[in-house]
Formats: structure tokens, C-alpha cells, sequence
């Protein structure tokens, strides 16, 4: 689990093939002193282990599913990432709850300064866009930012000079790709409220989902 707020950059140092998958090589520009073996790692937003670590060099595994669904299929040696190593218990949230798993990707569409912040307009499928909201989460490339506003298929964040000075998003042009993870919390909602829920008991005859009479019952309709 992570947060979203970005420790720092790493670059790609290496890159080889592991059976259908790679391995990748990242060194990061800040010690990762209490990091070990089996740790997670996010890498530009993606949940990776850390399989290797050496100073500030260390090994992830991506697998072909990661490839497929992430930036990570088209990386290259020298590109840059954001870097957040795994939530603990007792630090401040100060993003919001971020798995590290990816949903699915976006293209950066138009970049506008605004005052002393820079409007960033990004396309995604329909799919990814369903679970936005205005002044809601998202994660892009890991980075933890709040919607400005969404569309059918496009959303708008805006990025403040200093997530634009740590993170990997002022360097993005557009037309490139980015990762996306949605807020977790509508897609619990959906598939509660959707009825489609799978039974803990198989043999209950209970029906799934949550019905209107027992939200109206709690409070949470009128």
C-alpha cells in the first residue's frame, strides 16, 4: 500500500528479458537505507518487489500482465520514474490510498499554465474514467492528485511547482502515456451496490449486493 506522494526520481539503468517478462535495473537519486530483499517498491505506480538491492541500485521483476496493462511495456534505459517505497502503519497519509496496481493507461492531451500551476488534460478509456469524480483521487504514474474535473472518456489535474519539480509529470509531453490507478473506494462502491458481489457461502440463498432498503435503513439514502 503507498500513498502517492512521490520520495523521488529514479532512472532505468537496465533492462532485460526474464521468460515472457523483464527485469529492470533502477537507480534511485536517494539512499534507500532500511530497504531490503522482498520489499515493495512503487515504480511510477506500479507495485513492484524488490528482488535485488545494491546501495541505491536495485532488481524488479515485471511481469507480461504489467507489461501489457503499463508504461512499462514501452520503457526505455535512461527514462526516468517516480519512486515510493511502501506505506507504513505509522506514517501520515497525506495522499490517498494507492495499491499499486494499475488499472489501466491514459494519454497526457494538453498541458496549460494556470497561475503558478500547470493544468494537465488527460484521455482514458471510458472504463477508467467511470470511477472519477470532481475534487476526487487518482493516481497517475503514482503520483497522488485531486480531479479538477472528468469527463466521459478525459480528466484534468492540476500539478503545483513542487510535485511538477519532484515528479516525473513536467517532463511528460503530450500524446505520451501514463499509468492510472483509480480511486479503490468507488470500485468497493460499485461492485457492492452492483449486486454481483460473490457469496462468501456458497450454498447461502441470500442474495448478493446491497439493497436500497438497507442503505436507506443506515443512513447513506434518504
Amino acid at each position: 500500500m503507498f500513498t502517492g506522494i512521490i520520495e523521488g526520481l529514479g532512472t532505468i539503468r537496465a533492462m532485460r528479458s526474464s521468460d515472457q517478462g523483464k527485469r529492470l535495473t533502477i537507480e534511485s537519486d536517494f539512499g534507500l537505507d532500511g530497504s531490503k530483499v522482498g520489499d515493495s517498491i512503487s515504480v511510477s505506480g506500479a507495485c513492484l518487489t524488490m528482488v535485488k538491492l545494491d546501495g541505491k541500485r536495485f532488481d524488479v521483476d515485471v511481469s507480461p500482465e504489467t507489461l501489457q496493462k503499463t508504461t512499462f511495456g514501452s520503457a526505455k534505459v535512461g527514462q526516468r520514474a517516480n519512486l515510493e517505497r511502501a506505506l507504513r502503519l505509522s506514517d501520515r497519509i497525506d495522499g490517498h490510498l494507492v495499491s499499486g496496481h494499475i488499472d489501466g493507461m491514459g494519454t497526457l492531451s494538453q498541458r496549460e499554465n494556470l497561475g503558478n500551476s500547470i493544468v494537465v488534460s488527460i484521455d482514458v478509456p471510458e472504463y477508467l474514467a467511470r470511477y472519477m469524480i470532481s475534487k476526487g483521487s487518482v493516481a497517475v504514474d503514482g503520483i497522488s492528485l485531486t480531479i479538477n474535473a472528468c469527463e466521459t472518456k478525459s480528466f484534468s489535474v492540476s500539478i503545483i511547482p513542487h510535485t511538477a519539480t519532484v515528479t516525473t509529470i513536467d517532463q511528460k509531453n503530450e500524446g505520451e502515456p501514463v499509468n492510472i490507478e483509480t480511486d479503490m473506494i468507488g470500485k468497493y462502491v460499485e461492485r457492492f451496490t452492483s449486486g454481483s458481489r460473490q457469496r462468501v457461502d456458497r450454498n447461502s440463498s441470500e442474495p448478493g449486493g446491497i439493497a436500497e432498503e438497507f442503505l436507506i435503513k443506515t443512513g447513506f439514502m434518504d
